[in-house]
C-alpha cells in the first residue's frame, strides 16, 4: 500500500482541463485529478469516456491528433507542462505507454526496449543494468529478446512496451489501457508487475483502465470518468464498496448498465464541480 509519508508529496496536478479536437469537438470538459509519489492511480471509465485523451493532454501527444488543451492547468512538481514538447516530458521523468501494444515491429524485442534508453546519458553499463532489471521483471521478454517484436503475443508485446518505457528511468509512467485484448491470465500477471515497479523500484503509475474490477484490486485511487468529466473519485477501497461503481462497473447487480446521470451521486457531484 501507499505509505501514508508518501501522500502528502503531489507528483502531477491537473486542474480543470478542457480538451478540443479540431477546434470544434469538446472531449474534456473541467477534468481534475492529482497523482502522488509512489502510489498507482487509475483513471477508469467506459469505451469514449475520455481517458486516453487525459493521458494525452498530460503528456503533450495531443497535437498529433489535432487536439490541444484549451483551458485548465498541469503541472509536474510545480511546473507547468502544457504544451511541453513530449520528448521534455522523458527527460523530466514521464512517459506515456500508448493504447494497442505499440512496438518496433522490425526490430527485435531487446533492440525495442534499447530505444527507451535513447535519451539517457548515464553511459552503456547502467543501460546494461536496467535491461537486466527488465528482463528481471518480465522474464518472457528475456527469453525472446532476439525475437522480432512483430512476432511475439499481444502479452509479450505489452510487456516490451512496458520495459521500452522503464528504460528511459521514469519516475512516472502513463499507462493507456494495459489490459485490451489480453486474456485474463495475461491481465493480472501484468498488473502484478506494475504493482511490483510501484512498491520495488517507487515508480508511479497514472493508468487509464476500462477493467474496472481489476484496476481497484491494484490502484490506490481511482477516478472514474463519463462524457469527458469526472464523476467520482475515491479510494480504491471506497469505490470497490460503492453501489453505484458495484452496479455500473463491476456488475454486481441485477438491474443492468446505466448512466451516472441516473444515480444520486452524479448528481450531487456534478453540483459541487459546478
Amino acid at each position: 500500500m501507499l505509505d501514508t509519508t508518501e501522500q502528502k508529496e503531489n507528483l502531477l496536478q491537473v486542474s480543470n482541463i478542457e480538451v478540443v479536437y479540431n477546434h470544434v469537438i469538446l472531449v474534456l470538459r473541467g477534468v481534475s485529478l492529482n497523482v502522488l509519489k509512489g502510489g498507482i492511480t487509475a483513471i477508469l471509465g467506459g469505451n469514449g469516456a475520455g481517458k486516453s485523451t487525459t493521458l494525452k493532454a498530460i503528456s503533450n501527444l495531443l497535437h498529433s491528433e489535432r487536439g490541444e488543451v484549451t483551458k485548465g492547468t498541469i503541472t509536474y512538481r510545480d511546473h507547468s507542462i502544457l504544451n511541453q514538447n513530449p520528448s521534455e516530458m522523458v527527460k523530466r521523468g514521464v512517459i506515456q505507454v500508448m493504447e494497442g501494444r505499440h512496438c518496433f515491429e522490425h526490430l527485435t524485442v531487446e533492440e525495442n526496449l534499447l530505444t527507451g534508453a535513447y535519451t539517457r546519458t548515464d553511459g552503456k553499463s547502467e543501460v546494461a543494468s536496467d535491461l537486466e532489471m527488465v528482463y528481471s521483471y518480465f522474464p518472457r521478454l528475456k527469453d525472446r529478446r532476439k525475437s522480432q517484436a512483430g512476432y511475439t503475443s499481444g502479452g509479450e508485446q505489452q510487456m516490451c512496451a512496458i520495459g521500452r518505457a522503464l528504460m528511459s528511468k521514469p519516475e512516472t509512467v502513463l499507462l493507456d489501457e494495459p489490459s485490451m485484448g489480453l486474456a485474463p491470465q495475461l491481465v493480472e500477471e501484468i498488473f502484478e508487475i506494475v504493482k511490483d515497479l510501484n512498491e520495488k523500484e517507487g515508480v508511479s503509475f497514472l493508468l487509464a483502465e476500462q477493467n474496472t474490477n481489476v484496476a481497484l484490486r491494484f490502484a490506490h485511487y481511482g477516478y472514474i470518468l463519463e462524457s469527458g468529466r469526472v464523476v467520482m473519485d475515491g479510494t480504491a477501497e471506497d469505490l470497490r464498496e460503492n453501489p453505484d461503481v458495484k452496479e455500473f462497473y463491476l456488475g454486481i447487480s441485477d438491474k443492468g448498465r446505466k448512466s451516472f446521470r441516473d444515480g444520486r451521486s452524479y448528481r450531487r457531484r456534478k453540483r459541487w464541480l459546478s
